[in-house]
């Protein structure tokens, strides 16, 4: 049996920035028009981390029991490494989308956005048949789309929704930046298992483009929100805060264009979670005052 360390690992948490940083800016869209609610913004948060868990427990069942995690550089993965049953880690999956479902209702419940329970199931929808079915989008290169719009577009929108009642050019704006950071996590991540999912025929984005072009799409994921926040500045000049991360987006830069494979890459990850949890942070104070 897995121990609980290893489930904990198994659960990503490193990954989890994607989350989080999507409520922190729609909430922050909400202030900027004098509507933030705690209650709502608390209940997106626990959607948001639920699902980013049960994404994370469904791709590593589904891709454990398709033999494509067996020759990982990456954290080791439950299924892959025998750590636990199949139906175990595919159990904790389905548990964690039943909880995002339950606090998705008490969601709907506090904001009266009752249609926004379609949003939700296409997201848990979405969660499993990213890896999961016959035919998984993310083994096509569709995993990025995916990723943009829903830890993106949909939950900085629907933050902000149901706060504000009403979407603002900052939320859109600021959607459009985190999703494309949590786009950059999955790039490198991709970019990291290339070699294994090209034997395994897993066809992610970073397989298609290229080592090349995989590494140069990645940047242009880390610089562009930054220029997207400072746009954020004509309705809240606060916002330039944001260019605090100019720094950090070098950093991140410079060993992804300098070629750095398999474990090299893995600080990079790291890195690049904390980088879309600081942008989350910083447009949400910016935002906010």
């Amino acid at each position: 049996m897995a121990t609980a360390a290893e489930w904990i690992s198994g659960a990503r948490p490193r990954t989890l920035p994607a989350a989080a940083a999507p409520v922190m800016v729609g909430t922050g869209a909400a202030a900027q028009v004098e509507a933030a609610a705690w209650l709502p913004a608390l209940l997106a948060l626990g959607v948001a981390l639920a699902l980013q868990i049960g994404v994370n427990f469904a791709n590593d069942y589904s891709d454990g029991v398709r033999g494509t995690d067996l020759d990982r550089v990456g954290p080791m993965r439950l299924t892959a490494s025998g750590a636990a049953v199949p139906g175990a880690v595919k159990r904790a999956a389905f548990a964690a989308f039943g909880l995002a479902a339950v606090l998705g209702l008490a969601l709907c419940a506090v904001s009266g956005h009752w249609w926004l329970l379609a949003v939700g199931a296409v997201c848990v929808a979405a969660a499993w048949y990213y890896t999961g079915g016959k035919t998984p989008y993310g083994y096509r290169g569709l995993g990025e789309i995916a990723v943009f719009v829903f830890f993106g577009l949909v939950a900085v929108l629907g933050t902000t929704y149901t706060q504000a009642d009403r979407i603002t050019w900052p939320a859109v704006l600021g959607a459009v930046g985190v999703g494309l950071i949590a786009c950059a996590l999955l790039m490198v991540n991709n970019l990291r298992d290339i070699p294994t999912d090209v034997l395994a025929g897993k066809r992610t984005l970073a397989v298609r483009l290229g080592d090349h072009r995989a590494r140069r799409t990645y940047v242009a994921m880390l610089w562009v929100p930054v220029l997207l926040a400072a746009v954020c500045a004509f309705w809240a000049p606060w916002s330039l805060v944001v260019l605090l991360l100019l720094g950090p987006a070098a950093l991140l830069t410079i060993p992804v264009l300098a070629g750095a494979r398999g474990k090299l890459l893995i600080p990079v990850l790291a890195g690049t979670g904390l980088y879309e949890l600081g942008y989350g942070l910083l447009l949400w104070f910016g935002l906010s005052l």
